[in-house]
């Protein structure tokens, strides 16, 4: 729920990848996928769709993780809160994590909340 990251921060979730590593966006094709990215099972986000996520800690493509909530990046200018997970346990620092999402964050405003 927006506005409620510091009870996310920390907490240990569990998903399935629908976007892994080095897959092509279904809508704009360009746009390859440098992280996997995908859901927390069971969670709902504010635009009514699972809670997405973008995983570190993997150097392939998976179809499902556990990992750490480590960081929330906050789209301003969309409902939508991307959660940012550990699987390897690292907590990793902020330019990294803004570097890694840069793919598809550029098109939006944000920050990163810790």
């Amino acid at each position: 729920m927006r506005g409620d990251y510091p009870d996310i921060i920390g907490k240990q979730v569990r998903g399935r990848i629908d976007r892994p590593l080095g897959s092509r966006h279904p809508k704009h094709p360009d746009l390859v996928y440098p992280i996997n990215y995908g859901f927390v099972e069971g969670v709902p986000a504010e635009d009514g769709a699972a809670q997405d996520v973008y995983l570190l800690g993997e150097d392939g493509p998976v179809v499902a993780f556990e990992g750490r909530v480590i960081a929330v990046y906050r789209r301003e200018d969309d409902v939508e809160d991307k959660w940012i997970v550990s699987s390897d346990g690292r907590d990793y620092p902020d330019d990294f994590i803004l570097e890694q999402i840069a793919f598809q964050e550029r098109f939006f405003h944000g920050r990163l909340l810790r």
